[in-house]
């Protein structure tokens, strides 16, 4: 693959230098729609209560209209990132965004849970374009090693930080305002990318005369989605046949995608990429790193506000130490893996998020919030340590031409982490609920049986204490779960990383920079 240039474009050095101040300040741009798409997954947590209320949705609607979004964004990164690569990242970034803002007003008045869960689903498939094509082009912007490692620092801070700014966010505003402001707040931020995307951020785009992969596109997209509904739909409401054959089915298909995969020239997803044995490693942390992340971020939202009978302002308010430390650390990443390095960085950030997870065993009906405080703070500050550097080592896998490629890959990772997460933890959760019913009638989820109780009386407050420690119990069997995976996954690491690099600065420095003609940003058409 070649570059397309435009000589006139002098917004971004083409040879390795130090990055200028318009460099920065496009990345600054580049961070908007990153921590839009990552704020939007989590945006929810806090809101599914108001949303239950007011359009009461089925327990399993409720899943979808959280899931839907991660599944489609995870199902359609790695096409997006190829298109990206093909088509041009910063045209489908600005493409993407506009189906992104158009999808989030209609979810913002949607009139019933269905409309809510296309509107999530629309969002999914405009948010796949944006973080492929954003981290992408920070390998052409930062061509110096060391601005790249800070540049993806700044990146996935924004990632990371979305995601556990999105609840605080959220709370702040619906203690204001109805439910469906928490997708309008996307509006003026993709006015503010589409005013100064343009200007500050190049166009870059990876010339190819091998013909674009549709068939790999419709087998991924036919693997993914019914083998995910599977899992998910055995998880929370049990095994049947034909949710069995859609699993098979889907797996069958994903078996298929990858045999294709093999055989053509120019493939969706590059599978000798997970020969590089950090890059495999990168792309497990991301997938249960944020399998734990997003499925107890969503348990302990509706625990602040269901169980222990917090609002929403108080909720979020409690979240915000986490977002900080998640936030800091990111940016921090790689300076504390230069003085400890890559391996010892990975080992000790999963081991801190499996503490605080591990920590919400704890929590009951009645504890202290600063004892919630705590725990999530020190898994904040391992998330944002370990999801740094999973962007650190992807980018720096891979020559500049293949990083949209490559960064479709982890950010699916990172995607698909949250989909399962809120699936299975979720659907864990609720197994557990409905099993610690001990004599009640509960619904299917807290909030329905608690609005039951309240139409009770009096005599529905044994049917409300018993459906909250059942909740709390289904939490504590989710949070054994990631604390169990993520220790798992350091025992792992601590086999597959012994002859890595320990040197991050080191390991981005490896990426192969082309020549001035071939890095150049592409003509803007």
């Amino acid at each position: 693959m070649s570059a397309q240039l435009d000589p006139s474009n002098r917004l971004h050095p083409s040879t390795p230098g130090s990055a200028d101040r318009r460099t920065w300040l496009g990345l600054a741009v580049l961070t908007l729609p990153v921590f839009l798409v990552s704020m939007d997954v989590s945006v929810l947590y806090l809101a599914i209560p108001s949303i239950t209320d007011a359009l009461a949705p089925s327990a399993s609607e409720q899943l979808w209209i959280l899931d839907i979004y991660g599944f489609l964004i995870a199902g359609l990164l790695i096409t997006m990132g190829n298109v990206g690569d093909r088509v041009g990242r910063r045209r489908i970034l600005l493409a993407g965004a506009g189906l992104f803002g158009v999808a989030s007003v209609i979810a913002a008045f949607a009139p019933s849970a269905g409309v809510l869960i296309a509107a999530r689903a629309l969002m999914g498939v405009g948010g796949a374009t944006l973080l492929p094509s954003s981290l992408s082009l920070i390998a052409n912007m930062f061509p110096d090693a060391r601005d790249r490692g800070r540049a993806i620092g700044v990146w996935t801070a924004a990632f990371a930080g979305g995601s556990a700014v999105g609840p605080v966010i959220g709370g702040v505003l619906l203690h204001h305002f109805w439910w469906g402001v928490v997708f309008l707040i996307n509006v003026p931020v993709l006015v503010m990318l589409f005013v100064f995307g343009p200007r500050l951020i190049p166009e870059y785009r990876a010339a190819s005369s091998e013909p674009f992969d549709v068939i790999g596109v419709v087998l991924s997209m036919a693997g993914i989605l019914p083998l995910v509904y599977a899992v998910k739909t055995v998880a929370s409401e049990g095994a049947s046949i034909g949710v069995i054959a859609a699993g098979v089915v889907g797996a069958a298909l994903l078996v298929a995608f990858l045999l294709h995969q093999r055989r053509i020239a120019a493939p969706l997803l590059d599978l000798k990429l997970f020969a590089n044995t950090q890059f495999s490693a990168a792309v497990g942390v991301a997938l249960i790193g944020m399998m734990a992340l997003g499925g107890m971020s969503y348990l302990t939202g509706v625990y602040l506000q269901s169980v222990m009978g917090h609002d929403v302002l108080a909720a979020a308010i409690a979240g915000l130490p986490m977002a900080v430390a998640v936030a800091v650390f990111s940016v921090g990443a790689t300076k504390v893996a230069s003085i400890v390095g890559t391996r010892r960085a990975f080992l000790t950030s999963i081991a801190l998020a499996a503490a605080g997870n591990l920590g919400l065993l704890a929590l009951g009906t009645s504890s202290p919030v600063w004892v919630y405080i705590l725990c999530t703070t020190v898994a904040g500050v391992g998330y944002g340590i370990q999801f740094s550097l999973v962007s650190v080592v992807v980018v720096g896998s891979v020559p500049p031409e293949r990083s949209g490629a490559a960064s479709g890959i982890s950010e699916t990772s990172f995607e698909l982490g949250t989909a399962m997460g809120l699936a299975l933890l979720g659907s864990l959760a609720t197994l557990v609920f409905r099993a610690g019913n001990d004599g009640w009638s509960f619904g299917d989820t807290l909030g329905e049986t608690l609005h039951r109780s309240t139409d009770m009386g009096p005599a529905g407050e044994g049917l409300a204490t018993a459906a909250k420690q059942a909740f709390v119990d289904g939490m504590h069997a989710a949070s054994l779960a990631t604390g169990i995976a993520l220790l798992a996954l350091a025992a792992v690491l601590l086999v597959v990383l012994r002859d890595a690099p320990t040197d991050p600065d080191a390991q981005v420095a490896e990426v192969r920079v082309p020549d001035a003609e071939a890095v150049a940003p592409a003509r803007a058409d």
